[in-house]
């Protein structure tokens, strides 16, 4: 029997994430700490209000308060909480900064006090920077080289990690992650934006040629990643957890494959001044402990279009405030 507090569990992974372990482990419960930014959906949790089990404290992770609020009697912490736009961040840095680094350090001293608590952080592949077609791979030893102050943000937060285990003993793990998709997914991204637009019969703006590599994994995959982790990583080790390379046409031809649609519906547009050009990983580490995708690309993208059709009450906003956002996207890239 374990208690975990996770942050930033109304977004779109850590959301996941509690629904997959409360299922998977009936006699854990999880306190969920988020501030709700514009990415975060207390809806995503809806089915779990009354579960006993669950409970949600709003609060922000560079609070030291709120942080200590949260941690009480706590064994396991999953952070999530991030500012994870790329656009954003070349917008405005200094938020990805103090959430990003700041936000982790106020959470590794936390649990640091209270007695070392167990931390797994989430992170990115982009912190190691960017590849060219034939280069091989990121893996656990691919030097740090962030293109993008949101990448910069996160590969300071995970040297943080690393520094609170070798420094002082703190028992952490870290994940770097490939692209995931799914549901509950915010649609500023770049898969749940271009579904939700095709849905209001919009077309799909497609940076360039759409010739930039992504590797995908199914969110449940990375639930499933952590939850490996936790059980089995090395305390003190990082593990990239890596799906399959698509370019982001072929996302984009997928999509409108599976609603009918064709390539007239791609309205290509310029590129952004930081857009790297391929991420790729390789995950034989984590395979090694067990862990491999269960989903295949093709079906769980169905899976992903189908839940954004049949939940429209979750994604559709008022026509003005959506015209907002459908402007403010007009400038967001395609990650």
């Amino acid at each position: 029997m374990a208690k975990l507090l996770v942050t930033g569990g109304a977004g779109f992974i850590g959301s996941n994430f509690i629904h997959y372990w409360l299922s998977k482990y009936p006699k854990d419960s999880i306190v969920n700490l988020d501030k709700l930014t514009y990415a975060g959906h207390p809806e995503n949790l809806l089915s779990l209000k009354r579960n006993p089990r669950y409970s949600f404290i709003r609060g922000d992770i560079t609070n030291k308060s709120d942080v200590n609020l949260a941690l009480k009697n706590v064994d396991i912490v999953v952070h999530f909480a991030a500012e994870s736009h790329v656009d954003r961040s070349i917008e405005d840095p200094m938020i990805f900064a103090k959430t990003n680094v700041l936000g982790t350090c106020v959470l590794l001293d936390a649990c640091l006090r209270y007695g070392r608590k167990r931390f797994h952080h989430v992170s990115t592949d982009e912190v190691f920077g960017e590849l060219g077609p034939s280069d091989i791979p990121f893996n656990e030893k691919t030097p740090l080289n962030p293109r993008s102050p949101y990448a910069a943000s996160k590969a300071g937060s995970d040297l943080m990690v690393k520094t609170y285990y070798t420094a002082y003993g703190l028992p952490v793990t870290i994940t770097n992650c490939a692209n995931n998709y799914g549901p509950y997914q915010d649609t500023e991204k770049l898969i749940p934006r271009f579904i939700t637009r095709v849905l209001r019969h919009k077309k799909v703006p497609l940076m360039s040629q759409g010739e930039n590599i992504r590797s995908w994994l199914a969110v449940i995959d990375h639930c499933r990643a952590i939850d490996t982790v936790l059980k089995k990583g090395k305390i003190g080790e990082g593990y990239c957890v890596g799906g399959e390379e698509k370019t982001n046409l072929e996302i984009t031809l997928n999509i409108l494959k599976i609603l009918g649609k064709d390539k007239s519906w791609i309205d290509f547009v310029g590129n952004r001044a930081v857009n790297d050009f391929r991420y790729a990983i390789d995950d034989s580490k984590i395979r090694k402990l067990g862990w491999k995708p269960k989903h295949d690309f093709e079906r769980w993208l169905t899976d992903t279009v189908n839940w954004y059709k049949k939940n429209e009450w979750w994604w559709k906003k008022p026509s003005i405030k959506q015209a907002l956002i459908d402007f403010k996207n007009s400038f967001l890239g395609n990650d």
